[in-house]
């Protein structure tokens, strides 16, 4: 992967298996959001490839690669500030596979984030940091993910609201919802996930079970002060 004449990414290859928990993790500017940005094909690869359900998608456009189920909640939220919580979520089920299950994908948001259903008239914008991250997934699952991928959730967000966040993607993945997380919040990310890759300078230099990383050295003393 490049941006211009800069390879961002060398020879990474991860999987996600249904049902899963998957974190990448590394340091600022390894490469973790331009991985999950390449799978959604907002970025194209130079080389290799990307599958999906075993069919390739490397070529595919990011509309037809949502219209499969693989939905990506960007750093920073990108919600449209001066329209409603209500109108943020309608924008995510867009796709016609999920417009026609929008008043069922609606509920389910509204039952995992009461605080979205009591604010549906406010404007986004005028919302808090922890209700708008709320909110960016909460249009994400308006569309009907087959896999979520989540970059930075806990970003500016309050040791509090970070807690209450993890604890709802938790409860999305238990509801049926694979999760491929990208993350700078080791701790968190570690101790949620089944599996994690450790992303460095756009190549992938350790990966294993999760509960093993938080017991590696290397780990622990690169990016758990430990």
């Amino acid at each position: 992967m490049f941006y211009g004449d800069l390879q961002a990414l060398r020879g990474i290859s991860l999987e996600v298996a249904e049902g899963e928990i998957v974190t990448v993790i590394g340091s600022n500017g390894a490469g973790k959001s331009t991985t999950i940005k390449t799978i959604s094909g907002m970025l194209k690869i130079r080389q290799g490839s990307i599958s999906w359900d075993n069919q390739s998608i490397t070529q595919c456009s990011t509309a037809e690669i949502v219209s499969m189920g693989i939905i990506q909640i960007p750093e920073g939220r990108q919600l449209f500030p001066s329209m409603t919580v209500l109108e943020n979520l309608e924008l995510g089920a867009l796709n016609p596979k999920a417009r026609s299950d929008k008043a069922a994908n609606l509920k389910k948001v509204f039952d995992l984030f009461p605080r979205l259903e009591e604010r549906k008239a406010q404007s986004a914008g005028t919302l808090s940091g922890g209700e708008q991250q709320m909110l960016a997934i909460g249009r994400g699952l308006m569309s009907k993910p087959k896999i979520l991928m989540l970059d930075e959730p806990s970003l500016g967000l309050s040791p509090l609201l970070v807690n209450t966040i993890f604890g709802i993607i938790r409860k999305i993945n238990e509801e049926g919802t694979t999760i491929l997380l990208v993350e700078q919040n080791i701790h968190h990310a570690l101790h949620m996930a089944q599996r994690a890759y450790v992303l460095e300078n756009g190549e992938i230099v350790k990966s294993g079970p999760a509960q093993e990383m938080l017991c590696d050295e290397q780990v622990c003393k690169a990016y758990l002060g430990l």
